[in-house]
């Protein structure tokens, strides 16, 4: 009964890097999310505020605003969505924060694709039906 449609659910992925964003929404896109693409800080929590996504990949290292900000300013705004973090760096200290601030899980790039998708089906609940 807490199962919902892939349609149905919002994914915001949030990632300095073009080539990223791309494929993830890509991969997405193709599963059935409505998909939406933030390159900074900024951009990422003025959509959290507009479409309220269920679920944020979101890069640790970013220009400007780092992932661990932009976590602790969702998680201020009091946003439900859940956030998975993601870094190409393995500092374990950032990724111990990001925990504890509420991110569900964290993968280190690059990143099996398949492995990422089944992550966030699980997280979502969804099925495709």
């Amino acid at each position: 009964m807490g199962e919902c449609r892939v349609e149905n659910r919002k994914l915001l992925i949030v990632d300095d890097q073009f080539g990223i964003r791309v494929l993830l929404n890509e991969v997405f896109e193709k599963d059935g999310y409505k998909t939406m693409q933030a390159s900074n800080g900024k951009q990422a929590l003025k959509l959290v505020e507009d479409e309220e996504p269920d679920l944020i990949l979101l890069d640790m290292k970013i220009p400007g605003m780092d992932g661990l900000e932009i976590l602790r300013e969702i998680k201020k705004m009091g946003a439900k969505s859940e956030v998975i973090m993601m870094t190409a760096y393995g500092e374990l200290e950032m990724i111990n924060e990001a925990m504890n601030l509420g991110a569900l899980t964290h993968f280190a790039k690059p990143f099996d694709i398949d492995e990422v998708r089944n992550e966030v089906r699980n997280f979502l609940n969804v099925t495709k039906s």
